[in-house]
């Protein structure tokens, strides 16, 4: 759907699409989940649109020839369009310029070029959805509900989402220098990230054996155009390895094309309800999917959630507990359960060159098989198991002349204290007061890694605390979620 014309212009047909006065017949919907719906067409009052659009250019008119200084007629009206979208106070719904509008699709691409994490506009504030599994976002400890602050050193402060991510991203290789604000953590964290190229393999798998049964884990990062190729690709390949059960993992997965996981779960949800419902603003069920698969794996499932679970990731584990019957293990999701629309607009950059705008709009709600909307609630899992503490400390940044030792009392100290226990040196506390139990853990991991054992914890111990932790994160035997799902598929065959 294209829209030309004046720049002017622009103003009174992206009111049309919010629904004013013109109507549009029915087409596809790609949205957040960007997924394909039946939109019915729309009409409102046309003289109170008329008035309110005249009202809009008598004042654009205005400004533009008596403000005290000339204004740039391309940045007045992309200002006017960015007031109507913040004034719907829905962190999903945006306006891109042609100089950021590239930047939607380019985390749903192959590839690109940045930290790897999906983040939105939550109460102004630009907050992590989720890091992508192995990205450097991950790997640096960001956590799903951080608050990034600023981006080498400018500040996000009144930025919209495409600016603040414009600022995220950046060339292969680059720095990223970010000031992070989390819940629980009194002081600002900072992270120095190595941008690189993320490539989206979006699904991946291997085979566990456990207690002498051989289980099948499918990985799904993010779900992009080539998702539901790439997932039946390795449960064909999963299942020539005779698996007796499969482990379907979405954690960490902030969501994408909602037609991929119709595609996917027609391939293991057997069912007679749907695997997801669009409902319309007047509450009406515009469009349904109904999967076509006849009969149920010849195995048990299990699906893995947590809070970085969302969007088309809740879709499909919705899917899987409420159509499939099947058991969700971890902690509740992220909860986002809305559908958006992208829409190009034909447009001119600042050099009077042609180019795209876009707008992406929230137009529906999404339901799950039984009827729920879970925005903001999130998908409560079948059986909650939440991971050992280590697993969410915060990195730590101990100056090269200020070691953290006996008798001091502070946040990163806690921090370390809760690393030493996960990775086998117990300090006997976790407050953040240095102790002596304390230093002695301290001492035992200096001795077991040929550091200097002095019982201080000094930027060359911190680091390779980091660096056994992130160790012990990525060893299936610690990830207690995932071994809680084995045993489930175990108990179910048994």
């Amino acid at each position: 759907m294209k829209f030309s014309g004046k720049v002017v212009a622009l103003l009174v047909i992206v009111a049309l699409l919010v629904g004013a006065s013109g109507a549009y017949g029915a087409t596809r919907l790609f949205g957040s989940d960007q997924n394909a719906v039946t939109m019915d067409s729309g009409t409102t009052d046309s003289t109170s649109s008329n008035a309110n659009f005249k009202k809009m250019e008598e004042i654009f008119q205005f400004i533009n020839q008596r403000y005290y200084k000339k204004v740039d007629e391309q940045t007045l009206t992309n200002g006017a369009i960015q007031g109507m979208i913040e004034s719907l106070d829905d962190p999903f719904s945006s306006y891109m310029d042609p100089d950021t509008a590239s930047q939607f699709n380019e985390s749903l691409s192959s590839s690109f070029q940045g930290i790897g994490a999906e983040v939105q506009l939550e109460n102004n504030k630009v907050t992590v959805v989720s890091p992508i599994k192995g990205s450097p976002a991950e790997k640096a400890g960001l956590q799903p509900h951080d608050q990034i602050v600023s981006v080498n050193g400018k500040s996000l402060e009144g930025m919209s989402l495409n600016e603040a991510v414009a600022q995220i991203k950046g060339k292969e290789g680059t720095v990223a220098h970010l000031v992070v604000e989390r819940k629980g953590v009194t002081k600002p964290l900072e992270f120095d990230i190595t941008r690189k190229e993320i490539p989206l393999t979006t699904a991946s798998s291997k085979v566990f054996d456990y207690k002498g049964e051989k289980f099948g884990y499918l990985d799904i990062t993010s779900f992009n155009e080539s998702t539901s190729k790439e997932f039946s690709n390795e449960i064909n390949k999963l299942e020539k390895q005779n698996i007796k059960g499969l482990v379907i993992d979405v954690r960490g997965n902030p969501g994408g094309y909602l037609d991929q996981v119709e595609k996917m779960a027609n391939e293991i949800v057997s069912s007679k309800k749907p695997i997801v419902q669009i409902q319309d603003r007047n509450g009406k069920i515009v469009d349904k999917f109904n999967s076509t698969l006849e009969q149920k794996k010849p195995y048990p499932i299990v699906g893995l959630i947590d809070s970085g679970s969302a969007s088309a990731a809740e879709i499909l584990s919705a899917a899987l507990k409420e159509a499939g019957g099947y058991p969700l293990v971890g902690v509740k999701s992220f909860g986002k359960g809305t559908v958006q629309q992208a829409v190009d607009i034909n447009d001119t950059d600042k050099n009077g060159k042609k180019a795209t705008s876009e707008l992406k709009l929230t137009m529906f709600k999404w339901l799950t098989p039984d009827g729920n909307w879970i925005h903001k609630k999130g998908i409560q899992p079948t059986m909650k198991v939440e991971q050992p503490d280590y697993f969410f400390t915060s990195p730590m940044t101990v100056d090269k002349k200020k070691p953290l030792k006996y008798d001091m009392n502070n946040e990163q100290i806690a921090n370390a204290q809760k690393m030493l226990k996960g990775i086998g040196y117990n300090p006997g506390r976790t407050d953040g007061y240095f102790d002596e139990d304390t230093q002695t853990a301290v001492r035992a991991f200096q001795k077991a890694n040929d550091l200097t054992v002095n019982g201080q914890i000094d930027s060359e111990t911190a680091g390779k605390i980091q660096e056994k932790v992130l160790d012990a994160v990525n060893d299936p035997k610690n990830d207690l979620q995932l071994q809680a799902a084995f045993k489930l598929l175990d108990d179910q065959l048994k």
